[in-house]
């Protein structure tokens, strides 16, 4: 089992920049993979940035260049630097981990946190 809690987002102007958290109940070493997703009203979930145990990260297209996803071992926790902010940013966005129980790749998720960006 994986519980995830995020924490950081909040309301902000276009062109700002936040940082959303997402801590991990266990060691991330232990989780094959980490990621950020989102979901705006009315659309479905999608993948923002995921990066593997191993350190490879990918981003969408949409956030390339402006999103940055990092993780700190000692403190279990996955971070998202989000630059540049555009309104169509605007979603909750939710951790997701992904690491093996009874030998089933399960995917675990936080309750997600508003991120909310003003023209």
């Amino acid at each position: 089992q994986v519980q995830l809690v995020e924490s950081g987002g909040g309301l902000v102007q276009a062109g700002g920049s936040l940082r959303l958290s997402c801590a991990a109940s266990r060691s991330i070493f232990s989780i094959n993979a980490m990621g950020w997703y989102r979901q705006a009203p009315g659309k479905q979930r999608e993948l923002v940035a995921a990066m593997t145990s191993g350190g490879s990260n990918n981003y969408s297209d949409s956030v390339k260049g402006r999103f940055t996803i990092s993780r700190d071992n000692a403190k279990n926790t996955v971070y998202l630097q989000m630059n540049s902010l555009k309104p169509e940013d605007t979603a909750v966005y939710y951790c997701n981990a992904k690491a093996y129980s009874d030998y089933r790749l399960v995917d675990y998720w936080g309750k997600g946190t508003l991120v909310n960006v003003s023209s």
